[in-house]
């Protein structure tokens, strides 16, 4: 796959994963008390489809990594394996969330209701983000594929995740910031993240169009008959 597909293929993945998510937020705060059904499980759907985007994303991304910088695969496999555990970690709090609400026979609030997630949505969730942030950071850089505000943006982001790992000790009231499963360890961050993976994906497109004149270029130095 040449390096231009490649890179557009990465930042579309992104993209999609950043719009689905960034409609889906605030669909967690129509409602005071227990949603309807409907509302729970059309965001939850929405949020399969982005995990779904992300998994592209990162598998993408590991192979781009490979290919423009070899010597520095390692981090993209370590961006690609932790990307995969969240998002696998994830889709098990929805699977859970869904069959909870499709069980019951009236309206709850999985949020609060269904125990489960909380450490998976909370603790488990922030620290593969972080690890994921981190190793992103480190190949994007590395392998010099981005500009730089992407790599210090992603340490910024991947500390301020580990930072929320301690909330499972804060209980599970939603509307506590700490809390693990609090407005501002799901919510909050969830929000930035799918912003900043919106611009990291724009940013992977614009890098597309910038690689595609340069290889242009080589490719007929290269043909170009020598004398």
């Amino acid at each position: 796959m040449p390096e231009t597909i490649a890179r557009r293929l990465t930042g579309l993945a992104a993209v999609a994963a950043a719009v689905a998510l960034i409609v889906q937020v605030p669909l967690y705060f129509v409602y005071d008390g227990a949603p309807p059904d409907g509302n729970v499980l059309s965001r939850l759907l929405i949020g399969i489809v982005a995990l779904a985007c992300l998994v592209v994303f990162v598998t993408a991304l590991r192979e781009l990594v490979g290919r423009v910088a070899p010597d520095h695969g390692w981090a993209g496999s370590l961006a690609f394996s932790t990307g995969l555990v969240y998002a696998t970690v994830t889709l098990v709090s929805m699977g859970l969330e869904a069959g909870a609400v499709i069980a019951a026979d009236h309206p709850i609030d999985p949020t609060v209701e269904v125990s489960g997630t909380y450490i998976l949505y909370g603790t488990i969730s922030k620290l593969m983000l972080g690890l994921f942030l981190t190793a992103l950071g480190q190949a994007v850089g590395r392998a010099g594929l981005l500009p730089r505000w992407t790599v210090r943006s992603a340490y910024v982001l991947a500390g301020i995740n580990l930072a929320f790992v301690p909330s499972l000790f804060f209980g599970n009231d939603p509307a506590f910031f700490y809390a693990a499963n609090g407005w501002g360890t799901t919510a909050l961050l969830g929000a930035v993240l799918s912003y900043w993976l919106l611009a990291l994906g724009i940013s992977f497109c614009r890098s597309a169009a910038r690689v595609a004149p340069a290889a242009t270029t080589a490719a007929a130095t290269t043909a170009a008959p020598r004398h």
